[in-house]
C-alpha cells in the first residue's frame, strides 16, 4: 500500500509517497515507473495539491442500491454518467465557492474515486486490475436547482461543472481493496453520510471495464463512483466539509456562500 500525492515546495511542483508526516520525493511520471530520488520533505512544510491532473472526471449517477431504494428508483442496467469540466477541479484545503450566477442550494456528495493507471480502451473486466492505479476521495459538489430547471433537458454537466465543484484528494491510495471501505461525510462537525463501498451497483473493476467500452480512459483520469444516502446542502455562510475514507484519507475544504 502507498499514498501518492502532489505538492508545492519552494515554488516547485513535486510528487511522492507519504508515510506518517514524511514525503519520499519521486521523479518522472507518477503513472509510469516513478523513481525515488532519496530526498524527503515534511508534510507540514509543503502545500498539498490535487494528487493528479485528470483529462476528464467521469461521474456516476444512481450507482448505490441504498439511494436507489430511498428514491423508489430502479437499479440501472448500465452505468449512468456525466462529465465534469477540468476547470471545475479543486484540491484539498481549498475553498469551494458559490457561483455568482446561481442562488439555489449547493449540495455536497461524498464519494470514492478511481484513478486510472494507463490508457484504457475496450478492456475486459478480467484484465482491468492493471488499469486501476488507486483510489481517492471525491466531493461531487452540485448546483442542485439547475439540473431539472429546463423540462426539456437535464443539465447535469452544467450543475456539476462550476468552478471549484470538482473536488478530490488529498492522496491516491494504492494496494487497497475498495470494497472493504466506508465513505463518511462530515459537515460542520456533524456526520451526514456513512455508507459502504460494497453497496455499489457497478463495482470498480466492472465499472472501469464498461466505461472503457464507451470512451478511452487516460492515465490520471478519475471516475467518481457516485454517492449514497445523506446528501444535503451547505447552508451556513462558511462551512467545513470533510470526505473521509479510512485507508485513503480525509479531503477537507471550506465552502463560502
Amino acid at each position: 500500500m502507498a499514498q501518492w500525492l502532489r505538492f508545492e515546495q519552494d515554488g516547485q511542483t513535486k510528487f511522492g509517497t507519504l508515510q506518517g508526516g514524511t514525503i519520499s520525493i519521486h521523479s518522472g511520471d507518477m503513472f509510469s515507473n516513478p523513481a525515488d530520488t532519496g530526498e524527503t520533505a515534511e508534510l507540514a512544510d509543503v502545500r498539498i495539491l490535487m494528487p493528479c491532473i485528470p483529462s476528464k472526471m467521469v461521474c456516476l449517477w444512481n450507482n448505490f442500491r441504498a439511494l436507489t431504494a430511498k428514491m423508489d428508483g430502479e437499479i440501472p442496467e448500465e452505468p449512468l454518467f456525466f462529465l465534469k469540466a477540468p476547470s471545475s477541479y479543486l484540491g484539498p484545503n481549498e475553498t469551494i465557492r458559490r457561483p455568482k450566477s446561481y442562488d439555489g442550494p449547493v449540495v455536497y456528495e461524498g464519494e470514492i474515486g478511481i484513478v486510472i493507471a494507463r490508457r484504457c480502451c475496450e478492456v475486459a473486466e478480467a484484465d482491468i486490475a492493471d488499469y486501476i492505479f488507486g483510489y481517492t476521495c471525491i466531493n461531487d459538489v452540485t448546483a442542485a436547482k439547475i439540473i431539472s430547471r429546463d423540462k426539456t433537458f437535464a443539465q447535469w454537466t452544467r450543475a456539476k461543472s462550476y468552478d471549484t465543484f470538482g473536488v478530490f484528494g488529498p492522496v491516491i491510495a494504492t494496494g487497497i481493496d475498495p470494497m472493504t471501505l466506508t465513505i463518511r461525510t462530515v459537515l460542520n462537525g456533524d456526520e451526514r453520510q456513512n455508507y459502504p463501498v460494497s453497496d455499489m451497483t457497478f463495482p470498480p473493476r466492472k465499472l472501469v471495464s464498461l466505461l472503457s467500452h464507451d470512451m478511452t480512459l487516460m492515465p490520471g483520469d478519475i471516475i467518481a463512483c457516485g454517492t449514497s444516502v445523506g446528501i444535503g446542502s451547505m447552508k451556513e455562510p462558511e462551512n467545513s466539509i470533510d470526505i473521509i475514507i479510512e485507508g485513503i484519507g480525509a479531503l477537507s475544504n471550506k465552502f463560502v456562500q
